[in-house]
């Protein structure tokens, strides 16, 4: 159950560089403040100020966290000096983290403290994933908290074609809150540990642990040999805690990110297009998917789970416009007629569901479907780019000019400029124009349109990774493991099919986690 973390990887090479410069003067703090406590003496007036203060309730979630830090920081340690003056040195990746945790941090907190565990894990999806929900690994570790498949499912994390529990923020935060109280029983509250076996696994720590012992060597993280990426974890993390404490010290702004809910729960009862649900709240649909980023499709789960997070100040908006929409009207439906050689799978593709859901809805008890025979496909209600896939402007621009990856599709009977549009992830609008038509035009059989792509899929799950080829790989099980294909793998690397693989050797993939 190891959880490789591409974060780690990115700020350990910046941290190198960090350490060739000028440290902050940490060890020339005044004396109220040392490695990483309160010093016991200060001036009464101080005090009894500093007693006043703790009264009131925490004007934001930063003043939440200092008043409930409680690890020691470890500020003699050399990794932890780096990572210090790593964050303090880059104040805009200090900003934006703490911007896209706006959303979920004082969520994180109360389960934390609910949890009684200790509220320097609120930084942990820091160092995760820079608190992006879409965040994937070249482990295969997805979501704010980096789960990977297998400890994902083992903490009620459910994974299908609909659905990643690991990228769901609620879920995914009960998964982590449920690993570290099993840690810390396992490893009796050493939070040191307890953060090593998180990255690296319970085994490795363990294992390294009684090595030590067998060799009469300590047993403190500090003392333990483990993987370099865990090596640094720890520190970071510490690092973070004493940033946050003493942001005004170290000159780093951090949001500002009230302490009050952003978001509320609300059980939906049944499956819902999730553009129509955005619809009903009266926000964007990129602030119903940056809420509910477990969803990989077009709409939720149609077995469930049918919880939603809206913000919390559009919640009643929600609940009074659902409870006016009947269950049959919250996914759009179309009539299919079945062509020679359609199968339900190529049909499912098509409408971006699943076999199971068109069964489910026809009352079909196989895959048997007869030519002339009509299907109720329950089908998003906008184009692609509405859903997870929305391109950024960047890729709107190439494609609006005609660049990027030119891609053909042969019109079929029934086929209609919207369907077609879906099929290809791209707008109706930049499809009509390319092919030189308007939006409402007839579609002729057999006539061939194309489409502009970028270079990989452009959907708000992929991830661009730097894989490292192990001893055994091919292209084909590469390709298989993360879902793509061989021939992306090779022109994304510029290499022949006929090239050998070394170990080591790294290899650029763009993944879509909701996918592999």
């Amino acid at each position: 159950m190891v959880h490789k973390k591409f974060a780690v990887a990115v700020m350990a090479a910046a941290v190198g560089a960090c350490a060739q410069v000028e440290k902050l003067p940490i060890a020339q703090q005044d004396d109220t403040y040392q490695d990483g406590k309160m010093a016991a003496s200060s001036p009464s007036g101080a005090a009894t100020a500093a007693q006043a203060d703790l009264a009131l309730p925490p004007v934001d979630v930063w003043e939440r966290l200092r008043r409930g830090f409680s690890l020691e920081r470890r500020l003699d340690e050399p990794k932890v000096k780096d990572y210090v003056a790593y964050f303090s040195r880059n104040q805009g990746y200090m900003s934006r983290v703490t911007e896209r945790s706006r959303r979920y941090i004082f969520h994180v907190i109360e389960k934390l403290e609910k949890a009684n565990l200790p509220l320097e894990l609120a930084l942990l999806p820091i160092v995760e994933s820079a608190y992006d929900p879409f965040a994937y690994s070249h482990a295969r570790a997805s979501g704010m908290w980096q789960f990977i498949p297998s400890t994902g499912r083992a903490f009620g994390l459910n994974q299908n074609w609909w659905y990643d529990g690991r990228r769901d923020v609620d879920a995914s935060t009960d998964a982590a809150v449920a690993y570290f109280t099993y840690l810390s029983e396992r490893f009796n509250g050493d939070w040191e540990l307890i953060l090593a076996a998180y990255n690296a696994g319970e085994g490795t720590v363990r294992r390294a642990v009684q090595r030590n012992e067998r060799r009469g060597r300590g047993t403190t993280f500090w003392d333990l040999k483990l993987p370099r990426e865990t090596q640094r974890y720890v520190p970071q993390l510490l690092a973070l805690a004493e940033v946050v404490s003493r942001s005004d010290y170290y000159r780093v702004s951090l949001h500002d990110v009230a302490n009050e809910p952003y978001y509320a729960k609300v059980d939906v009862g049944s499956q819902i297009d999730l553009a129509q649900a955005a619809d009903l709240a009266k926000i964007e649909i990129e602030e119903l998917y940056l809420l509910n980023p477990g969803f990989n499709r077009w709409a939720t789960d149609p077995n469930g789970k049918h919880e939603l997070l809206i913000p919390a100040d559009r919640r009643e908006t929600f609940q009074l416009a659902l409870n006016d929409l009947p269950v049959e009207q919250r996914v759009n439906w179309q009539r299919y007629k079945i062509s020679s050689g359609d199968t339900l799978s190529t049909i499912a593709r098509r409408y971006q569901t699943t076999v199971a859901a068109i069964r489910e809805a026809n009352k079909l008890r196989g895959n048997t479907i007869r030519a002339g025979q009509t299907l109720l496909i329950p089908s998003a209600s906008g184009p692609a780019g509405q859903y997870a896939y929305a391109l950024d402007e960047r890729v709107q621009r190439r494609q609006a000019s005609g660049q990027g990856t030119k891609t053909t599709y042969t019109v079929r009977p029934g086929d209609t400029l919207w369907g077609i549009a879906r099929t290809m992830d791209v707008g109706v609008r930049e499809l009509a124009k390319w092919n030189s038509m308007a939006p409402g035009d007839t579609l002729r059989p057999g006539r061939k349109l194309v489409a502009y792509s970028s270079g990989q899929s452009d959907s708000r799950t992929t991830r661009k990774l730097s894989y490292r080829v192990r001893n055994g790989d091919s292209l084909y099980r590469i390709a298989q493991k993360f879902s793509i294909d061989v021939s992306d793998i090779l022109r994304w690397n510029k290499i022949s099919k006929s090239s050998y693989l070394q170990p080591g050797q790294r290899l650029t993939l763009f993944v879509d986690s909701a996918n592999s």
